[in-house]
């Protein structure tokens, strides 16, 4: 899952984020999220799946997080010296080497337009390309599997191309279907539930994503790689 942070929980920033310094902050008070600097990329994710690897061997942590570019921790105990937690986090920060997740590749046929393209048009106007343009660059790109979050089996998946860019919806839809294939910001991901959602959707994927059922119920997990192959496109 994604380190998401709960709105009711006081949040407080011990260590402000500097030129090219990782930021902590505390949420409550046993658990504390660490944010990459730099750009979000897969430089930063890579060495956030390095410190997951160091932290989970802490013999006082109740859990890890590992999110977009960050990492929740959540210590068994709130800790008495705070900033003691701070200074262990950044020294493994500081540590932690590069590595990469030997995933595997998920290919997910999706029928690109019809009738849940319902923000096709609005990308189309604001990357000023044509609705083919956008199918095709969404398509032809290679994606990796950050995080898993938000809903289950949701991966965010990094290596949308700048061109397609869209913002989140300040407005979300109320009924988005599940299966829709959307963008948000500088991420794609296909939607989990049937519900509200804020990202724009571009096509739908009939392909079960998550089976409660199965002993591994997400269907892509961290490091993979995902392709979107077009089983339909209409325009």
């Amino acid at each position: 899952m994604i380190a998401t942070i709960n709105s009711h929980a006081p949040l407080r920033e011990i260590l402000p984020a500097a030129h090219g310094r990782a930021r902590v902050s505390s949420i409550g008070a046993r658990s504390f999220l660490l944010e990459a600097p730099g750009e979000f990329d897969l430089a930063a994710q890579r060495r956030i799946w390095a410190l997951s690897q160091a932290v989970r061997g802490w013999s006082d942590i109740a859990e890890i997080v590992p999110g977009m570019t960050n990492l929740l921790t959540i210590f068994q105990e709130a800790p008495e010296d705070p900033e003691a937690v701070v200074a262990r986090l950044l020294e493994a920060w500081d540590n932690a080497r590069s590595i990469d997740l030997d995933g595997k590749t998920v290919e997910i046929p999706v029928h690109y337009g019809g009738e849940h393209a319902v923000d096709l048009p609005a990308l189309c106007d604001l990357a000023r390309l044509s609705d083919r343009e956008i199918v095709r660059i969404h398509h032809e790109a290679t994606y990796r599997v950050f995080a898993l979050g938000s809903a289950p089996g949701f991966g965010y998946l990094h290596g949308l191309d700048p061109r397609i860019y869209m913002p989140r919806k300040t407005v979300p839809s109320l009924k988005m279907a599940k299966g829709c294939v959307t963008i948000g910001g500088m991420q794609t991901g296909v939607a989990m539930l049937t519900g509200p959602n804020g990202w724009n959707s571009i096509g739908f994927a009939e392909l079960q994503m998550f089976d409660p059922t199965s002993r591994t119920p997400a269907m892509m997990a961290p490091g993979d790689t995902v392709r979107f192959v077009p089983a339909r496109i209409e325009l």
